[in-house]
């Protein structure tokens, strides 16, 4: 397995949801030893709007937000969110574990590392970043079949679809920005187990070199 040079401190690992990323996360973290810390528990946002992400019924507001927007508004106004409530603490956040070697290293992952928001951190040393992306087909399976889509009502149906319009719409879109900023990602779909794509981001991390910016791992 490639290992990292001594500056390495921070991996981020970007990607919409259903992507992948708390899992590849997870597993780097376990690999490296290192600690592992999600976006998601920085700010609130409305979630997933299906009774099984909440254990009870979907909250007014929750529902409201799917129901009213058009998609290319929810997409606006979650990555206004992330901007505005959770990138200011990510970049405290990954600047500390950065900088302070008596800190442990870091794995950071989420939704909120959209790559025009992170291209400052990730030009600085000890800091690398990977987004993940999929086929359609493969979101479309996850969402439907996590939020049970198929004996849910129609209203219900309706959020659900418009989450995942806003998830494809995302990744579209990222990949662009990935494109844009000669950053690096990786298609899941290009390995068959976690512990291989888990070992293909550590390899394609490694070999990009300190200090050097990130590069496309996969054609986009």
């Amino acid at each position: 397995m490639s290992t990292f040079n001594s500056e390495m401190r921070v991996i981020l690992v970007g990607g919409s949801s259903h992507a992948g990323k708390s899992t590849l996360a997870r597993s780097l973290a376990t690999t490296l030893g290192w600690s592992y810390r999600s976006t998601d528990q920085l700010a609130r946002h409305p979630g997933r709007p299906w009774v099984g992400a909440y254990g009870r019924a979907v909250p007014d507001h929750v529902a409201e937000h799917y129901r009213n927007f058009p998609v290319d508004a929810l997409l606006s106004d979650v990555l206004s969110h992330y901007k505005k409530n959770v990138m200011p603490q990510v970049e405290t956040i990954v600047r500390s574990h950065a900088a302070d070697p008596s800190m442990e290293c870091l794995v950071l992952e989420g939704s909120a590392l959209w790559p025009e928001f992170v291209t400052d951190l990730v030009g600085e040393n000890g800091i690398k970043a990977i987004w993940l992306t999929a086929g359609e087909p493969l979101f479309r399976k996850r969402i439907l079949n996590e939020s049970n889509f198929d004996n849910a009502s129609a209203p219900e149906k309706h959020l659900i679809q418009k989450f995942l319009e806003r998830t494809l719409l995302y990744d579209k879109r990222m990949r662009e920005e990935v494109e844009r900023f000669g950053l690096m990602c990786t298609d899941i779909e290009s390995v068959s187990t976690v512990g291989e794509l888990s070992e293909k981001c550590i390899g394609l991390i490694a070999d990009s070199g300190p200090g050097e910016n990130q590069k496309e791992a996969d054609t986009l």
